[in-house]
């Protein structure tokens, strides 16, 4: 599969992934805190390049991809995730700069379930969450004993191996996952004669 058709791919498992979402916050109730962006500045957060590759065919076709290097390489810490903003201006807000093209961890913070060893369901909640949402986390909690609803991680890390097997197998700090994968467009764009816009 060529790397556009990876970018494809991934883009349609996004779209499942967000139908399954939208199904556990209608039918829990539960929703990220606004403006928090606690779980993008988590520690230690390792993800495949291949769940960035919708974002960076997204910052090459905008031209936007090698600003973006440029960024990665001036934060020196590949443990900070590039797209995030810390600060409210008149024309961005805090958090993700490039929310509609974030990488599969990003979609599944919050939103998914995990079994445990017993076979019970439980939502993977953040502290946040669990605090402000007591409510409806328990609501989501016995609903998940019931039947799945929402998002497994597991199931979604599965799907992305289907796509590329070995790319869904290599984990990396989130700044080097999405500098890998915006080198991989650049790289695979040259070479087919394209230039960014």
């Amino acid at each position: 599969m060529n790397v556009i058709s990876k970018v494809r791919a991934v883009e349609r498992l996004y779209k499942v992934l967000e139908k399954d979402i939208q199904e556990l916050r209608t039918q829990t109730g539960i929703n990220c805190v606004e403006n928090c962006i606690k779980c993008c500045t988590t520690s230690h957060i390792m993800a495949t390049a291949l769940e960035f590759y919708p974002m960076a065919y997204h910052l090459y076709q905008t031209g936007e991809a090698d600003n973006f290097l440029e960024k990665i390489a001036q934060i020196n810490n590949s443990g900070i995730c590039p797209a995030l903003s810390y600060f409210n201006t008149e024309n961005t807000r805090q958090g993700c700069t490039q929310y509609p093209y974030r990488g599969l961890i990003c979609r599944l913070f919050t939103y998914n379930y995990s079994t445990d060893k017993y076979g019970v369901r439980k939502l993977a909640a953040c502290k946040t969450i669990r605090l402000a949402q007591a409510e409806e986390l328990e609501k989501a909690n016995h609903l998940l004993k019931l039947k799945p609803i929402g998002p497994r991680a597991t199931d979604f890390y599965s799907r992305l191996q289907v796509i590329d097997f070995n790319e869904a197998q290599r984990l990396y700090p989130i700044g080097d996952a999405i500098r890998i994968a915006i080198e991989a467009i650049i790289t695979n764009q040259h070479y087919r004669g394209n230039r960014a816009m």
